[in-house]
């Protein structure tokens, strides 16, 4: 198939060479002349401007959109669409927000535009592994570019059958999967993302407590000076708390066990609100990728006026004097 690729940055331009290692032919765009001419190079076709992607593909056209949630993505699904004809097809994989995804749809529906949402996981190693894809919207246009989602999904590969599973089970078991209409394939993925910033949390509370058991506030005879780095290698092996998110702590662990090269000043794209509000409407309680989007918001500050409060009131109920730093 050839497709169009707009937006090539670390997850785009990796796509656009996974897409072209299966077979595929792609025409590429991005702000960045350079990104264009690394996939040219390739054997990309090298497009100037959103027009010119357009104009380089046949028709039935379809158009892959990797960029920044709102605005940037807003746009340039605006202006292609201004370009496309009736039959085309636009996939957005980014990260957007999933009721835009809908009001999207229907702008572009009565011009018989087709449009996928597509939540994309896999970031930087998607390459290689491939991309587990959450798809949305017109199913039909699902169908016609299914040879382009086997390409970047991961495939069977060694993962076992789950257990129950039909011997025919679909295309889940492969990587990708027709979540439903418009906007089920970005809401499926922002759950995913809430659901892995709890479990980030998770790894990284538990780590924490592991690194202070040789604090000078436990008894002497329950200090433990753990290697840390070696069991989070252990917990790769067999356990039930293995992950890929392990395994990349583990790494992270084995090249700089202080891990002193990063500040703890952790931001969030986006998806963890919508989670988080998306529970709100649905009066689900989620306590944990609450708690998990709160501590990120923490990360950033050095103390919060709200720990300001909470030491002045200890000092003025108690007689609680705080250290100068912090208590």
């Amino acid at each position: 198939m050839k497709i169009g690729m707009v937006g090539l940055g670390r997850m785009g331009a990796n796509m656009a060479r996974r897409v072209m290692q299966g077979g595929h032919r792609c025409v590429a765009f991005d702000l960045n002349p350079d990104s264009v001419r690394q996939l040219a190079a390739l054997g990309a076709g090298a497009a100037s401007s959103l027009p010119d992607v357009v104009a380089k593909l046949e028709k039935p056209r379809a158009i892959w959109i990797m960029l920044p949630a709102g605005a940037p993505t807003e746009q340039t699904v605006l202006t292609l669409a201004d370009h496309l004809e009736p039959g085309d097809t636009l996939i957005d994989g980014g990260n957007s927000y999933y009721k835009d995804d809908i009001r999207r749809a229907g702008i572009l529906r009565p011009r018989g535009i087709r449009y996928i949402d597509a939540g994309t996981s896999g970031g930087v190693w998607g390459a290689e592994r491939g991309y587990c894809l959450m798809l949305g919207g017109d199913r039909q246009a699902v169908l016609d570019l299914e040879p382009v989602f086997r390409t970047l999904a991961p495939g069977i590969g060694n993962i076992p059958r789950t257990p129950g599973m039909a011997e025919a089970g679909g295309t889940a078991e492969q990587g990708y999967l027709y979540c439903g209409p418009s906007g089920a394939g970005h809401f499926v993925k922002m759950i995913h993302n809430g659901i892995e910033y709890g479990l980030m949390q998770s790894y990284a509370e538990g780590f924490d407590i592991l690194r202070n058991a040789s604090s000078k506030d436990l008894a002497e005879d329950c200090r433990y000076d753990l290697n840390i780095r070696d069991i989070a290698e252990l917990w790769r092996r067999g356990s039930v708390v293995g992950s890929w998110l392990l395994d990349l702590t583990a790494m992270a662990l084995a090249e700089n066990p202080e891990l002193s090269d990063f500040t703890g000043s952790v931001q969030d794209s986006g998806e963890g609100r919508w989670t988080i509000v998306a529970a709100m409407e649905e009066a689900v309680p989620a306590e944990v990728l609450s708690a998990s989007l709160y501590t990120r918001f923490r990360s950033r500050k050095d103390h919060t006026y709200a720990e300001k409060v909470l030491s002045a009131m200890r000092n003025k109920f108690g007689g609680h004097l705080e250290r100068p730093a912090g208590g």
